[in-house]
């Protein structure tokens, strides 16, 4: 039953999260904070950085490492598989159709209306990140990273890798309990 769960948990996500990996993770994030409950949000935002920190597609990297957390390498095979089932069943039965009307004004239209959407997901998922660290870490220190990060990624162009790694480190040194 935990299989079946952990293919759901990701196959809808794949399925409703048009845009690919930014859309749907926070739809990831409802299945599994809140309807299985396998996860706190502050869990889930740290395995969120720590996959924005490495290299690839960042749902399948959140999916192995959830299936893995949950029901160890089978629930990982699973959690990846229902991930990348929804675009590859898709692709292979609407090739031929995207290919008619990949310029159609009614396709981009859709496309441009789908987007505020995500921005509003995204947005919210933030601000619930962000509610979390400053009642985990305080104002000071939430306020101090935010300032850090935004000038490291705006002003000196660092990579959000390395920003992601500098406050994942300062969190270890300096937060860590």
């Amino acid at each position: 039953m935990i299989f079946w769960k952990i293919f759901l948990a990701f196959f809808i996500p794949g399925m409703l999260g048009y845009g690919g990996g930014p859309a749907s993770i926070p739809l990831v994030s409802n299945e599994v904070v809140d309807t299985y409950h396998w996860m706190t949000i502050t869990d889930f935002s740290k395995i969120l950085a720590l996959g924005n920190a490495l290299p690839g597609p960042i749902a399948t990297k959140m999916a192995g490492y959830i299936g893995f957390e949950v029901a160890g390498i089978l629930g990982s095979i699973i959690a990846i598989i229902a991930t990348v089932a929804p675009s590859l069943i898709l692709l292979i039965l609407l090739l031929k159709l995207l290919l008619k009307y990949k310029d159609s004004p009614k396709v981009k239209t859709m496309t441009l209306l789908i987007r505020p959407t995500i921005a509003v997901l995204l947005g919210l998922m933030a601000f619930d990140f962000f509610h979390k660290s400053y009642a985990g870490a305080g104002w000071l220190q939430t306020f101090l990273l935010a300032a850090l990060s935004l000038l490291c990624l705006e002003k000196f162009k660092v990579h959000p890798a390395f920003v992601i790694l500098g406050a994942l480190g300062y969190g270890a040194f300096f937060l860590g309990s």
